[in-house]
């Protein structure tokens, strides 16, 4: 059963496509803002959203480009004629389709299976425990294979373990020491300089601005970690 999350301000427009969608075996979830939107995907295995571009609190645009931080399931937008060029930015930044109000109840059952479908099809719904996830980075154990935004990088062991072991422990802070023990298997010697360079050659490959990296950051004093997807939203 797929679960569907449906976000618009308007509460009849939330019940109308509750109703479009009941007839199929889906799982519905609503949200009226987008920051209710990002924290029900947070908190549940969502597989596609439809989401209205004009909300309060967080418009559907900057919604989107937050919730392309944490997840990769389809997002349709729900629009009204006059937002073109709201569409067109939508798109560009992760959206995946849009539907113009007021809505076929045809079109919208066929627009929401058809990019479950695909979705599933093409294998972009993580299912496999050995496959781990942060943001756009995917690392998947068996085939030891990693991609950042669906592009393959490749990693050294080194490299490998540090990132294996970071995302195995999103937002635990690892010191310099607990990092060689874990990934050189041996008692840490001058780890601190050893680990940094390591630090920095993997960033190098997996961050798009090393110099203010998104995904592993630096604890001073303490070490390093994953950045938790949750933390992601939380002003420093």
């Amino acid at each position: 059963m797929a679960n569907i999350l449906i976000c618009d301000d308007e509460k009849d427009i939330v019940e109308a496509l509750k109703i479009y969608l009941s007839s199929d075996d889906y799982s519905l979830f609503t949200a009226y803002d987008g920051l209710e939107a990002i924290e029900t995907v947070k908190n549940n295995d969502i597989d596609l959203i439809l989401l209205d571009i004009m909300m309060p609190k967080l418009d559907g645009i900057r919604t989107t480009h937050m919730l392309r931080k944490i997840t990769n399931v389809p997002i349709i937008f729900l629009t009204a004629k006059s937002e073109d060029s709201d569409k067109i930015l939508g798109l560009d930044i992760g959206a995946d389709d849009y539907i113009t109000k007021p809505f076929n109840p045809i079109e919208v059952s066929a627009r929401v299976r058809s990019h479950l479908r695909r979705f599933t099809q093409l294998g972009s719904k993580i299912e496999n425990s050995s496959v781990l996830k942060t943001g756009g980075i995917i690392l998947d154990d068996e085939r030891k294979q990693v991609t950042v935004d669906g592009e393959n990088v490749d990693l050294t062991p080194v490299e490998y373990g540090i990132l294996r072991l970071l995302m195995q422990n999103p937002g635990k802070v690892f010191s310099s020491d607990e990092i060689y023990s874990n990934v050189w298997k041996e008692a840490p010697i001058a780890s601190d300089g050893v680990v940094s360079v390591h630090i920095r050659h993997l960033r190098e490959k997996i961050e798009i601005n090393p110099s203010e990296p998104r995904y592993i950051k630096v604890v001073w004093g303490h070490g390093y970690k994953m950045e938790a997807e949750n933390d992601k939203y939380k002003k420093a």
